[in-house]
């Protein structure tokens, strides 16, 4: 006879056994509505975002992280970061990955207009001769990434123009051992190209949430990030924090160092 199992945290709480659909409906009725109960309070298929600052990407980031995912921007290797095209009057590329939330985003809620002083000018990076922007990151051990959260706070101008704005297409290329020209980029197949709307963008954290082709970044030692235009067609793009969600594999090893040549 056949025989259905229903589990629940891994244990077997239900057993149906010969092909009854009156009891089939009511086990069916009973998943979904636990499914619904567990959606409204933490999200169906997600972590709960009250278990600790490991559930969700950031502190400033609202949404719960897939289940079996986590936060792995720490594997970023910071000493190897390359950026293209950013202004050096704002900060270098290893201000996207700190840990604490962007002081123009606290600036941002208590009604400022986003710019801070010029400390907090070093917090965030902007394009220079035009909108693009070329990011290489290496990691320190192999990753599948999920999901990236970008987040970019764009301040309020007086006349309402805007003179910089939030990345909208983005191409990525994963395995690099370099950081990729602009022309170069071009003439190579990016692993995804992802085109961000307004709507993309939550106005509370001021971040977008960019799912990935999951099967596409399995096995990823770096990844590159091509900002190709922003929003609007303005010239200028800003980003205030890369956030990566995702697996860790291996550690990478930098391999045994050898002398070349003989001793003397």
């Amino acid at each position: 006879m056949p025989t259905f199992l229903v589990f629940k945290n891994a244990r077997e709480v239900s057993r149906i056994r010969g092909a009854d659909p009156t009891k089939l409906s009511e086990a069916v009725k009973k998943l979904a509505a636990e499914a619904d109960s567990s959606s409204s309070s933490s999200g169906f298929g997600e972590s709960s975002s009250s278990g600790g600052s490991g559930n969700t990407a950031a502190s400033w980031i609202t949404t719960s992280l897939p289940r079996g995912y986590v936060d792995v921007t720490s594997e970023v290797d910071v000493r190897g970061l390359d950026l293209l095209n950013g202004d050096s009057d704002f900060g270098a590329a290893r201000v996207l990955f700190e840990n604490g939330a962007p002081s123009a985003l606290q600036k941002k809620k208590g009604g400022s207009n986003g710019n801070g002083s010029e400390d907090a000018k070093k917090e965030w990076v902007e394009s220079d001769t035009d909108e693009q922007l070329m990011l290489y990151m290496p990691f320190q051990s192999t990753l599948k990434i999920h999901t990236l959260h970008l987040t970019s706070i764009i301040p309020s101008s007086s006349d309402g123009t805007e003179v910089v704005a939030r990345p909208k297409t983005i191409k990525l290329y994963t395995n690099r051992a370099h950081v990729l020209g602009f022309e170069e980029a071009e003439g190579i197949p990016p692993t995804q190209t992802i085109t961000l709307s307004p709507s993309d963008w939550d106005e509370g954290s001021h971040s977008a949430k960019v799912e990935l082709r999951f099967v596409k970044f399995q096995n990823v030692s770096s990844l590159v990030v091509f900002v190709v235009d922003a929003e609007g067609g303005v010239e200028r793009t800003r980003l205030d924090r890369v956030r990566i969600v995702g697996d860790t594999g291996e550690k990478r090893s930098m391999g045994k160092l050898e002398k070349v040549g003989e001793e003397h």
